[in-house]
């Protein structure tokens, strides 16, 4: 986790807030996000569209990592 750059955390964060998210969701029928922002608004749709693209840049940084190893 050394040698994170400032937009790798950000990413993790928010890979991290969204897969709490849907275990939310999963476990409880409870969509934090939703709570918060409101259903389908632009700004949850937003946060979203943000741990989407977090998600795939972090798939891209491990598959980037293991191969250096």
């Amino acid at each position: 986790m050394k040698n994170l750059s400032t937009i790798d955390w950000i990413a993790f964060i928010l890979v991290i807030v969204g897969a709490l998210n849907w275990g939310l969701v999963g476990l409880f029928k409870f969509n934090l996000v939703a709570v918060i922002l409101g259903d389908m608004t632009f700004l949850s749709r937003v946060v979203y569209t943000l741990v989407g693209i977090a998600a795939v840049y972090m798939a891209i940084l491990v598959s980037k990592r293991n191969k250096k190893v």
